[in-house]
């Protein structure tokens, strides 16, 4: 059991080595999400201007949960594992048949790599710029910290859950774009990166809820900013790990039909 850990614990730190390499990339990125940023905040400063009405979160809350979507954005699962498309695409996805490891797991352990090592490129300096010159505010208090650290480790491991099913996806898509398309598209509305989730209607609330998206980054952010108590913590991250877990028991079920029905090259 500890070497398999340590197996998959290798894994990810080799992904992880890995993906630290693209500087160049990580620093347009962060540019881009500063461009971003501002243009959110224009198109909420107009909005908080012209009503009157009693919002749900602050002026300055808003600032606050727009710079933590652009440092954090890759919380959210863009895409399947590129690596593994090029094996769908080659054939060459016939030797991860072989490994002497659970083949969900591995693919797992590569997703948690994808969705940490770019954003602690990009998150790192956003927090920086953001927190002195742009109203990225601190959190209220230490347990505020502690509870949006625990809910962001969340985060990342439901993100990674659904990572893997785009990536699974591709047994049976080849290129998973269809899939991703879908899948990044609710994740985007319906975890309050495009607009914060207390905005929506109150009909829409109990939906939100429900379903697993608003894990990834309205609650983590909202327990940053103190939006929802800290001893809340205790409801809403074992709400994260049920999600994740049952997304991997999916996963594994559907990895396991596929890898049966796999045809490789013809053969």
């Amino acid at each position: 059991m500890i070497l398999t850990l340590k197996a998959y614990g290798s894994v990810f730190g080799a992904r992880f080595r890995t993906l630290l390499q693209y500087r160049a990339a990580a620093i347009a990125g962060f540019g881009t999400q500063l461009f971003w940023g501002f243009i959110r905040i224009m198109i909420f400063d107009a909005f908080y201007r012209s009503s009157t009405a009693v919002q749900p979160m602050t002026f300055e809350q808003i600032v606050t949960y727009i710079w933590l979507g652009q440092a954090l954005l890759m919380l959210l699962p863009f895409n399947a594992d590129g690596d593994v498309a090029g094996m769908v695409r080659s054939g060459n996805v016939v030797y991860e048949l072989v490994r002497p490891l659970n083949l969900y797991f591995f693919w797992y352990s590569r997703a948690v790599a994808q969705r940490t090592a770019p954003g602690l490129l990009r998150a790192l300096p956003m927090f920086i710029v953001a927190g002195l010159f742009f109203g990225l505010q601190a959190p209220p208090n230490l347990a505020s910290t502690c509870a949006w650290m625990l809910a962001t480790l969340g985060a990342i491991l439901l993100s990674s859950a659904i990572t893997n099913l785009m990536t699974i996806s591709l047994l049976w898509t080849i290129s998973g774009q269809g899939v991703g398309i879908i899948l990044n598209s609710a994740t985007w509305l319906l975890s309050g990166q495009y607009v914060p989730l207390p905005f929506f209607p109150d009909w829409c609330q109990p939906i939100l809820n429900v379903l697993p998206f608003r894990n990834v980054i309205d609650v983590p952010f909202r327990f940053y900013m103190g939006h929802i108590p800290p001893e809340e913590i205790f409801i809403f991250f074992p709400i994260q790990i049920a999600w994740t877990v049952a997304l991997i028991l999916l996963g594994q079920f559907v990895l396991s039909h596929g890898v049966k029905r796999l045809v490789v090259q013809g053969g």
